[in-house]
């Protein structure tokens, strides 16, 4: 492996403070050198009931299960298990007795934002922001699933106009619905 994904490191005196370019490139490995399932950083996540959202994230987002992945104690519960979402990889377990759960933050991009919302809201999430118009041609929506995690959901919409920043008179709609949410008990729509 000698030599693959490294980079010559340089100092920079920026403001009076050396920075190092190329310490993540002699740390992290590429996807290439990785010799289990995934990519340099892989979230996880420890949920009650790991298996309803495992099945939430099936019929919703698509996912599949890396099946050989899956570590049942002998009770039952899930102490490891994978998703595959798009070409990203979810590692996930069920919080065991004393644990808190430590749900994530995510952003997924899809090709329907508002059948994503819908499907999600069917099956139990809950709508934090509505799909909005939003930067660089997008359309953002946030949804809070069953187990509190928090997702951002963009869809590209080629040559959607960027709205008008809250300060010049536009909606405030993207960060209000966040904020109100963060700072509150559920979700704010």
């Amino acid at each position: 492996m000698k030599g693959r994904g490294v980079q010559k490191s340089c100092t920079l005196d920026v403001g009076g403070a050396e920075h190092t370019q190329g310490m993540a490139a002699r740390i992290l490995l590429d996807g290439g050198a990785i010799s289990g399932r995934g990519r340099t950083l892989n979230p996880f996540v420890i949920v009650d009931d790991a298996r309803g959202f495992i099945d939430f994230a099936v019929r919703v987002l698509g996912a599949e299960e890396v099946s050989e992945a899956r570590t049942p104690t002998p009770s039952g519960t899930l102490i490891h298990a994978e998703l595959r979402i798009g070409d990203a990889l979810l590692l996930l377990a069920d919080a065991l007795p004393g644990w808190t759960p430590r749900p994530g933050l995510f952003q997924i991009w899809v090709a329907d934002v508002q059948a994503l919302v819908s499907d999600a809201i069917a099956h139990g999430a809950a709508l934090v922001t509505p799909p909005t118009p939003f930067y660089g041609a997008l359309t953002l929506a946030r949804i809070e699933d069953p187990w509190g995690n928090l997702w951002w959901c963009y869809e590209p919409v080629p040559g959607q106009p960027d709205p008008r920043p809250v300060w010049e008179g536009g909606s405030d709609t993207v960060f209000r619905t966040l904020d109100e949410h963060l700072r509150g008990p559920g979700p704010v729509a």
